[in-house]
């Protein structure tokens, strides 16, 4: 028993003295971290049996109507709450009524399943998103 316990008592101190003499010193990480080469996306592309696409004219801007997507409405009585709205097909977000969706239009008005969007918050509306109906 005597023995075993030595033994235990030699692995544990044998793996202190591993533990300190293995290490370094301290480096902060930010000066240890390495600049990532820059990728050339089109050649990558290119590689991966992408063909290259030809330019185009430049197309017209979408008309905000399909720029826009109703997610979420919150009304109240006196028209003031908020509407949550995807713009561009990004990540929907929370804006409340008389909040600017990407300088060009003010949340104007909600209610039970509708936003209204205009370039005022008293003006008439331009843009009317409705909620898409619920699937039974």
């Amino acid at each position: 028993m005597a023995g075993l316990l030595w033994l235990l008592v030699g692995l544990s101190a044998g793996y202190w003295v591993l533990l300190a003499w293995g290490r370094g010193p301290m480096v902060p990480v930010s000066a240890s971290a390495a600049s990532l080469p820059q990728t050339d996306v089109a050649l990558v592309a290119r590689a991966l049996g992408s063909f290259p696409q030809v330019a185009t004219e430049t197309a017209a801007p979408a008309p905000p109507a399909t720029r826009y997507r109703l997610v979420g409405v919150v009304s109240r009585r006196n028209q003031s709450g908020a509407a949550l709205i995807a713009v561009n097909d990004q990540p929907p977000r929370p804006y409340t009524v008389g909040a600017v969706l990407e300088g060009e239009l003010v949340l104007q008005s909600v209610e039970r399943r509708v936003a209204r969007l205009g370039p005022a918050l008293n003006g008439p509306s331009t843009v009317e998103l409705e909620l898409a109906p619920v699937a039974d």
